[in-house]
Formats: C-alpha cells, sequence, structure tokens
C-alpha cells in the first residue's frame, strides 16, 4: 500500500526510535485473530507457552505478531509470522547488518565515523546517524543484504523513509538467527559487534522484549516506536537471549495501539510469560 506523505513529514523526529509520519487512509477492519502456534522437543513447554502467550494477549487491544525461538528446547512459537508491520526503527538492525554485510563482501573494516554512526544508531536509536548509512548503502546494497539473509518478505522503505520499511516476524526471527549463529552471511566479528551495541542500548530504551528476564541471562535489544494516523502506535520489540540452558530469540511486532505506552506494555506482558515459561523447563 502506498501512502501520500507530506515534506513535512519526512523530517525525522528527535525521539529516538520511530519517525512522525501523516497518511490519510483509513484502517481496514480487522480479521479474525488468529492463535499462537508453539512446538518444542521439550515435552510440555509448546502447550503450557501456546496458553500462557494466549492468556498474555487475552485482553490486550492491537494487532500482534510473536516470533519465539529457542535453540536449545528447538521450540518454536508464532502468531501471524506473516503479517506486515512497518518497521520504525527496528530496520536499524537490519542497517547495521547490511553494513557489515558488504564490508565483509570488500574486505575492510568499519572506518571511524561508520562505527560513530553505528553506535548511535543502535544504542541510542538516532535518527540522523541512521538517515546517513541508509544513503551511503543505498538502495542495491539494502536489497543484496536481504537477498542473501533470506530476509524475502521484507521490503525497504522507499524515497529516504527507512521508517517505513515493511518488515515481518519471520524475516526479523531470521535476522536474528544470523545475529546470534555462524553462518556464511555475517562473519562471527560482524555478529559479535551487532550483538555489542545491541547489549549496550540505554536504560531508557531497553523495553519490550526483555521484561522478565531472568537473572543471569545476557541481553541483546532492538526496539521501534511509530505514530502514523493509519493503526496508529507501531511498538516493535526485538530480543536475544542467552543464559540459564537456553538461547532464545524474541521478535513481537504491534500496531493499532493507542498510544506507545499501551503497545510497551502488550509486548512486556508477552515477554515476561516466554521468559517465565522457558526458565521453568
Amino acid at each position: 500500500m502506498t501512502h501520500r506523505i507530506s515534506r513535512r513529514a519526512k523530517v525525522l523526529v528527535a525521539i529516538a526510535g520511530g519517525a512522525a509520519f501523516t497518511a490519510g487512509v483509513a484502517a481496514p477492519a480487522s480479521a479474525a485473530a488468529p492463535t499462537v502456534s508453539c512446538t518444542s522437543a521439550k515435552a510440555g513447554l509448546a502447550a503450557k507457552l501456546k496458553k500462557d502467550i494466549t492468556a498474555a494477549m487475552a485482553s490486550r487491544k492491537g494487532t500482534i505478531a510473536v516470533g519465539l525461538y529457542d535453540r536449545s528446547t528447538k521450540t518454536t512459537c508464532t502468531l501471524r509470522s506473516t503479517t506486515h508491520y512497518d518497521s520504525a526503527s527496528t530496520v536499524k538492525v537490519t542497517v547495521l547488518a547490511t553494513l557489515l554485510w558488504d564490508a565483509k563482501k570488500h574486505n575492510r573494516y568499519l572506518t571511524a565515523t561508520e562505527n560513530s554512526l553505528a553506535t548511535a544508531m543502535i544504542t541510542k536509536s538516532d535518527n540522523d546517524a541512521t538517515t546517513k548509512l541508509w544513503k551511503q548503502l543505498g538502495m542495491t546494497r539494502i536489497k543484496g543484504f536481504l537477498t542473501a539473509a533470506g530476509m524475502t518478505q521484507t521490503t525497504p522503505g522507499a524515497d529516504g523513509y527507512w521508517g517505513l520499511t515493511q518488515i515481518d516476524v519471520h524475516d526479523e526471527q531470521r535476522l536474528l538467527g544470523l545475529i546470534t549463529a555462524a553462518n556464511t552471511v555475517l562473519s562471527d566479528n560482524s555478529r559479535a559487534y551487532i550483538q555489542k551495541l545491541m547489549g549496550q542500548v540505554v536504560s531508557s530504551q531497553r523495553w519490550g522484549t526483555p521484561y522478565g528476564v531472568p537473572s543471569g541471562v545476557s541481553v541483546h535489544v532492538k526496539n521501534g516506536w511509530l505514530s502514523r494516523s493509519t493503526h496508529g502506535w507501531r511498538v516493535h520489540s526485538l530480543g536475544t537471549f542467552k543464559g540459564g540452558g537456553h538461547d532464545y530469540m524474541m521478535t513481537v511486532l504491534t500496531h493499532d495501539n493507542s498510544t506507545m505506552s499501551y503497545g510497551i506494555s502488550t509486548i512486556q506482558g508477552i515477554a515476561k510469560a516466554i521468559h517465565k515459561d522457558l526458565a521453568a523447563s
């Protein structure tokens, strides 16, 4: 779907994490809500997760998509895995991965400027830094990375609107998988660099999927938030977690939220249930 976006709306707002855009298209009526699907090699865990994630969402409004994968117990949960959302600032992880993938192809390290921009983009969700890297990379490189990563359902935002990149749970979970395990797309050094920055996100932006994480478990997170006249607030959270006998990644994407804080509460209720069930397994 294309939206007419005013020139003024193209200015990325100071709120680190999203850009304020406007559009004049009415929101479509919500379809019947699908149910969470879980599988696991651990007896009883899939049923427990399905029950508790469903309960966490029972009283929540909005359109919620969930992805979970735990390598340790071969556990997967999905909900609306192919529903598309405006990325807001979650796309910044893809931007960083593209930068590192391209540098690897040219057998070079990041420059001091690129390192500075990347650090600001992830740890503080700096929009200006993101715009500079997005322009530097260009659509050809960004699409090249998405192809190499197998993120076939992700469509980069046009005309510099990186926050309107179309994402889904399936592709975001694929990206988190590339960041957290050896593969041919991202080098071990690149993966370590991404995890380092996602582990250094400022405290005010560490909400969402890390909520309720057990002590002793490492946390890497990147969130996104964006308000538009259609679908209200988009509030998303990507997280990877390792420790306590588990190695898992979680994506929760939401829109149709009345406020940013409402979306955060929805994500955190789901995250809390997931962390609790995995810790007890």
